[in-house]
């Protein structure tokens, strides 16, 4: 069974998906982040795959991926350092990154190797649906590798009905329609959206991202979805630690309103 879909049959409430761009802030930092979020009690981690033309982020993973390719981040490397970590924890991992990257390293190359190293889904957000359900879903479903695709406020209702017959693992909730970026509250207008969605009754678990960064944007997007992704804010404590395995600790504990031991 995807590691996915045993995380959604035992926790249906305050799943806590943390994003960091891999290779950043140092080349050999991805397992050491990796196993410090599994050892504070992380339950899905999203791993970016740092790429020249980040269309959808703002300028904190726009700069982590910079300094990561600085550093001599590749996908070939990436894959190499994910392999040494699966034999180290079972917590469900996924890959983000943008479908040109895919396409020059080799999808059917991308997929298998995923499933070498033990990757359970992948978010593509310049994929379309349609290219995904004409190309390469039966590749994806074949190999048992999940795909998730991601909805925003101004997505149609069918948009949406389709992005839920054609996700699997989760539905990613885009929680505005700006790029990606910490803020510090969640406003009304948001609400009504998570409301809205929350109404569909989707078959998907639904995790809210884009703009959470505390114990209370957290708290509120629990109370919309099965849980939140939080990217930005994670990428700021790493970029400025001193110590990555008591800040990483430190930090997950803030989210989830709990105290560090």
């Amino acid at each position: 069974m995807n590691r996915l879909d045993q995380l959604f049959q035992k926790k249906e409430k305050e799943v806590l998906n943390i994003y960091f761009t891999a290779g950043y802030p140092t080349l050999d930092a991805t397992e050491t982040i990796i196993l410090e979020l599994d050892k504070a009690g992380v339950d899905l981690i999203e791993v970016g795959m740092p790429y020249s033309d980040p269309l959808a982020d703002g300028p904190t993973i726009q700069g982590s991926g910079q300094q990561a390719l600085v550093n001599g981040m590749t996908v070939p490397i990436l894959f190499e350092q994910l392999k040494r970590v699966r034999e180290q924890t079972e917590v469900p991992l996924i890959l983000m990154g943008y479908f040109n990257q895919v396409m020059q390293y080799g999808i059917g190359k991308f997929i298998q190797d995923c499933v070498d190293v033990g990757i359970d889904g992948v978010i593509l957000p310049d994929l379309p649906l349609f290219e995904y359900e004409s190309y390469y879903k039966k590749l994806f479903e074949k190999a048992g590798l999940y795909f998730s695709f991601l909805i925003t406020p101004q997505t149609s209702e069918e948009r949406i009905r389709k992005v839920d017959e054609l996700t699997k693992g989760f539905i990613y909730m885009v929680s505005n329609s700006a790029i990606t970026g910490a803020k510090n509250t969640i406003s009304e207008k948001q609400i009504e959206y998570f409301n809205r969605i929350q109404a569909m009754e989707l078959n998907n678990p639904r995790l809210i991202g884009f703009g959470i960064s505390s114990h209370e944007t957290y708290a509120t997007a629990c109370q919309y979805a099965n849980g939140a992704i939080i990217g930005s804010a994670f990428i700021r404590t790493v970029g400025k630690a001193e110590n990555l395995s008591e800040s990483i600790a430190d930090f997950v504990h803030s989210i989830r309103g709990t105290v560090s031991v």
